[in-house]
């Protein structure tokens, strides 16, 4: 029966050398680091966070308040009372306004993280180089004469 050979025995036959098992020691790969996603600070915590609980709060009022004109149309159609009507009026009213308001939710959080953008880091840096070309004796004649004038004014007043 013939001997398998190993892959390093493969791969010196196909080379045609000589290969030599050699102690060594064993390398470990090194770790990747997986970055971590960038902080939030706390004031943007605390924005998500309120966010987050006046946005369930008015989800739970249009919820409950279609339920209670539910119940309310029906009692007000079994009655006939002109009373429940006007409570089932102010009932979808207020319904109705809670729905705007949760759109203006949307509406003021986005305000606020784009008023915070561009507060922090989002604003744009100008630097305007000025280059003279031409001797030193001209750029020094033009700072003497630059000078002159400004003495000529600072003494004119």
């Amino acid at each position: 029966m013939a001997k398998k050979k190993n892959v390093n025995e493969r791969i010196s036959e196909a080379l045609n050398i000589e290969h030599e098992i050699i102690d060594a020691e064993v390398i470990e790969e090194p770790k990747t680091e997986i970055m971590p996603a960038p902080q939030k600070s706390m004031k943007d915590f605390h924005l998500e966070r309120d966010y987050d609980y006046v946005r369930g709060n008015l989800k739970d009022i249009v919820e409950k308040g279609t339920v209670a004109i539910d119940g309310i149309l029906s009692v007000a159609s079994e009655g006939d009372s002109p009373r429940a009507y006007e409570v089932v009026s102010q009932l979808i009213k207020s319904v109705s306004e809670a729905n705007k308001d949760l759109i203006s939710l949307h509406k003021s959080i986005k305000e606020i993280k784009k008023e915070d953008s561009s507060v922090h880091g989002n604003t744009k840096n100008v630097t305007n180089n000025s280059i003279f070309v031409g001797s030193t004796k001209a750029l020094q004649d033009l700072v003497k004469n630059q000078r002159k004038q400004l003495e000529d004014l600072d003494n004119a007043e």
